[in-house]
């Protein structure tokens, strides 16, 4: 008798030990929105190194989970991503992926065609277009800034911004900056088609010289310095930028550029992307703001591949050395993706054209005009 009325007890008491009570509707809708996610990077290979991190994360954020997110309770520790989302909130995280990008990227391009950073400067106009758009809907210049930086096309800068101006929209801010910048060779070619003729897309540019050792590190020293004296809430990305760039160009620093390069950045991207994706829960990701962020994004993208190409057409105009348009395109800072869908459209209209290494000099350097543009409007409205 004792154990018919024992029992059931102790399987309630085992059921009462579940967090199956503790799941909600919210947090279905979620599973299904994160299905897509991780769908989208593993079988799609849309930005997969950084979308599937934060697409985990999501499902984290989005089960009743103990010791994972919860703040430290006097003597008792906070749990695990409480304190590695640290290095988010505290900025260590995009400054470190910058690290990585610098040892990564080769500047020659830019050094010898110095006017194609005319380009990377035009494609910051999809910024201050999504930042005035933004404002039209009712965001707050904050918001409007951290949502305009997504047509830099740079994650990390994208998560940086957003984390000093409005940290409550990092996780739809961040989905968008890395969703659209896989979506790069699908957005960008009918911008380019239509805004160029045949004639245009065939112009064939002249070989760029040999840039030297020495170049590089002066190149990388005089933009840390002209940048942080002119943007000086951009020292972090830019610094860390033009040190992986010194270890890479200095070619007696080996270990600590191939440290960088992969080691660094691929811990830095794992962590970095399950801190943005812990944020994702239903509360925050599932409202209008988000679709609102969502549509932004795309027009942030349009304007700064149409100023990127129309730049180009201008520069033509007082221009003997003729630059293709095509290669405007390429100065949203989604490097090098943006510079090989120039070479591809380039090829589709002239098979013997080869424009990649044109196409790197504004794609560096919208790398770097991003990193100003997200510097000043810290400057603005974060101080």
């Amino acid at each position: 008798m004792e154990g018919t009325i024992t029992e059931p007890s102790k399987l309630l008491q085992l059921w009462n030990l579940t967090a199956i009570n503790d799941v909600t509707l919210q947090m279905m809708v979620m599973w299904v929105v994160i299905a897509l996610l991780l769908y989208l990077g593993v079988f799609k290979k849309f930005e997969p190194l950084l979308l599937i991190p934060i697409a985990f994360g999501a499902l984290l954020a989005n089960l009743p989970t103990e010791g994972l997110v919860n703040p430290p309770m006097g003597e008792e520790s906070g749990g695990l991503y409480y304190y590695i989302s640290m290095g988010v909130k505290l900025e260590i995280f995009p400054p470190l992926i910058f690290l990585g990008v610098g040892a990564l990227t080769d500047f020659g391009p830019l050094i010898a065609n110095p006017r194609t950073l005319l380009l990377g400067a035009a494609a910051q106009f999809g910024v201050f277009a999504t930042f005035l758009g933004a404002n039209l809907l009712g965001f707050s210049p904050m918001e409007a800034g951290a949502i305009g930086i997504i047509g830099g096309a740079d994650g990390p800068t994208s998560i940086f911004l957003a984390n000093k101006l409005a940290p409550h929209l990092l996780a739809p801010i961040a989905v968008a900056a890395y969703s659209y910048m896989a979506l790069v060779p699908m957005l960008q070619p009918p911008i380019m088609r239509a805004l160029t003729t045949e004639k245009e897309r065939k112009i064939r540019m002249k070989s760029l010289r040999q840039v030297s050792r020495l170049e590089k590190l002066i190149f990388c020293g005089m933009v840390t310095i002209v940048v942080i004296l002119l943007v000086p809430a951009a020292s972090a990305l830019i610094g860390m930028l033009m040190l992986g760039n010194f270890l890479r160009e200095s070619l007696v620093t080996e270990r600590l550029t191939k440290a960088a390069q992969n080691e660094v950045v691929n811990v830095v991207t794992i962590f970095l992307g399950t801190s943005v994706g812990i944020t994702m829960t239903g509360e925050r990701f599932l409202n209008a703001q988000t679709i609102e962020i969502l549509g932004l994004g795309v027009v942030a993208f349009g304007v700064a591949t149409a100023a990127g190409v129309l730049m180009a057409k201008v520069m033509n105009v007082f221009s003997k050395n003729k630059i293709n348009p095509l290669i405007g395109s390429a100065g949203v800072s989604a490097v090098p993706m943006a510079a090989r869908v120039s070479q591809v459209e380039g090829q589709r209209a002239d098979p013997g054209n080869f424009l990649l290494m044109h196409a790197m000099g504004p794609n560096v350097a919208g790398v770097i005009g991003t990193a100003v543009v997200a510097g000043y409007f810290i400057a603005w409205y974060a101080n």
